[in-house]
């Protein structure tokens, strides 16, 4: 049986630095992905930096979600992005699956 569209995630994947640098244009970005997906997945695997102001972002994001009745899914958290995460302790925040590597 094929799946239903209705529920098909949308992907949005970041690459390079998710920092004050790109905070502005990301945040104007994921909030049209957010408006138009009810199910977006954000793919962090090629997060390369991310400090406060993009922390922010996706914090912003996930609300915004949340109140249009939307969903947004943290997908493959990068070193970066898990260091950030672990430091902060915000795994709980976004809900979503954290790969922890062995090295950890």
């Amino acid at each position: 049986m094929p799946a239903d569209p209705s529920t098909a995630a949308s992907r949005l994947a970041i690459a390079g630095e998710l920092t004050i640098y790109r905070a502005a244009e990301l945040k104007g970005e994921l909030m049209q992905a957010l408006a138009r997906a009810p199910l977006l997945e954000l793919d962090l695997s090629a997060v390369s930096e991310l400090d406060t102001a993009g922390l922010q972002v996706l914090m912003l994001a996930k609300q915004h979600a949340t109140t249009l009745g939307h969903q947004l899914r943290l997908v493959g958290h990068s070193a970066a992005v898990l260091e950030i995460f672990d430091m902060l302790d915000l795994g709980g925040y976004f809900g979503d699956a954290l790969l922890v590597s062995a090295a950890h």
